[in-house]
């Protein structure tokens, strides 16, 4: 299914109950409201979901279709673009627009293994390139 959203301006910064739907959307696809609900395994009542999708869908956060019938919602912007839009956000917020003190502080948070400490260097010497060859 295509949205016309994926093609305008970035949609709001989800919220923490809001991401755990996107969460759960990103990896089941399309669902309906009761897939989403069971998915979460939370306390939270079914009607407690419920408007919190359909007021994500009013924000542009997920987009709606039917499926045999029954209304069924998927993500409207990708799971990279949603990461870099809140990681751009906390970077202005929180970090002065430091990206040396965004990851110093995301890696001394939570420990990293030896597999993503690498892969974070190829990343970083991938980056350099990329800007030496801009110059």
């Amino acid at each position: 299914m295509t949205s016309p959203r994926r093609n305008r301006q970035p949609v709001a910064l989800p919220t923490a109950a809001e991401l755990d739907i996107l969460a759960v959307l990103w990896t089941l696809g399309v669902a309906t409201i009761r897939e989403v609900h069971d998915e979460l395994g939370k306390d939270n009542r079914y009607t407690t979901t419920q408007k919190t999708i359909q007021l994500m869908t009013e924000k542009g956060l997920l987009t709606r279709s039917e499926r045999f019938g029954a209304h069924v919602y998927e993500a409207s912007v990708p799971k990279e673009q949603t990461q870099r839009q809140i990681a751009g956000d906390l970077l202005k917020r929180a970090f002065g627009g430091s990206a040396r003190s965004l990851v110093m502080g995301a890696l001394t948070a939570q420990p990293s293994t030896r597999e993503e400490l690498d892969d974070i260097r190829g990343m970083l010497e991938s980056f350099a390139r990329e800007k030496e060859s801009e110059s």
